[in-house]
């Protein structure tokens, strides 16, 4: 490759049963550690640059662990972390936390609320307008269903940066894209808002899933945000429980193959590296 690669979206994290109660049975084999020398070796032989390492855990400590690893691997270019919105002390955090380069945003586990549309609150809302203030992006990890609330949010905050987190999880399995489509063009008008092209592996069939499953999902968003607001992404090693970082890469790979040099540059690299500000 002539242009240099970053997958937008990856993950760290050392097993435990409670924090991680997400993994479930069937997805086995992530339980266990997974740290930056099971990856690297990974993005060498497929000729990866660098990286955005992502949350998984609501807390601090874990910005902590995953800014260690930062500064120990110089392939982990940001970090999105996670900050609770609701402290008083939130401000001064946001403050703190800009002081350290690789921290480039935040997330919150949107997908698991109860209340679907806690994105909305006030609580929330005052959280998400302290963050272009000192240059922080923002994940939306949303399912379907919370579409129309993200779009919303999005709305208030037209100056700040959003990325849609796995094109919001279409129930690519069922083939069911009619109405995740129509949800999703609310957000061609919306240009301060990202999609990534990841995690799309495990909403399909894990044992049967071909790579045209994923060609009407990925025309949605090339169509509707255009090659200039899209980004890959692996989301490794979630993506193990249905394929190898390989076969998620080809999928990509084969899709862009006939776009540009120059627009397979921006989707692959490129459009992470503006979004996340990533030297």
């Amino acid at each position: 490759m002539k242009y240099p690669i970053i997958d937008a979206h990856q993950h760290f994290w050392k097993y435990d049963p409670q924090p991680h109660s997400w993994i479930t049975d069937e997805m086995h084999i992530l339980r266990r550690d997974f740290f930056p020398a099971d990856l690297e070796p990974v993005f060498k032989k497929n000729h990866i640059s660098g990286s955005v390492l992502v949350q998984v855990e609501g807390s601090e400590k874990d910005n902590e662990s995953m800014l260690k690893l930062a500064d120990q691997y110089a392939f982990i270019k940001g970090v999105v972390g996670w900050i609770d919105f609701r402290t008083e002390e939130l401000d001064v955090r946001l403050q703190e936390y800009q002081q350290n380069s690789k921290l480039k945003g935040f997330r919150h586990l949107l997908q698991g609320e109860k209340q679907r549309n806690s994105m909305l609150l006030p609580e929330f809302k005052k959280g998400i307008s302290l963050l272009n203030k000192y240059g922080f992006t923002y994940d939306l990890l949303v399912l379907p269903d919370q579409l129309e609330f993200a779009g919303e949010l999005v709305r208030s905050f037209p100056d700040q940066r959003f990325v849609i987190d796995h094109l919001a999880k279409p129930r690519i399995k069922q083939e069911d894209i009619s109405e995740w489509k129509s949800d999703m063009k609310k957000f061609a008008a919306c240009k301060n808002v990202y999609c990534k092209i990841s995690g799309m592996v495990t909403e399909a069939d894990w044992e049967n899933w071909e790579r045209e499953d994923f060609i009407p999902y990925i025309d949605t968003i090339v169509e509707i945000y255009g090659i200039k607001r899209m980004m890959f992404g692996s989301d490794w090693p979630v993506c193990l429980t249905a394929g190898t970082f390989e076969e998620v890469k080809e999928i990509v790979d084969s899709y862009f193959s006939s776009f540009s040099e120059t627009e397979q540059s921006d989707f692959f690299g490129g459009n992470a590296t503006v979004f996340y500000n990533l030297s």
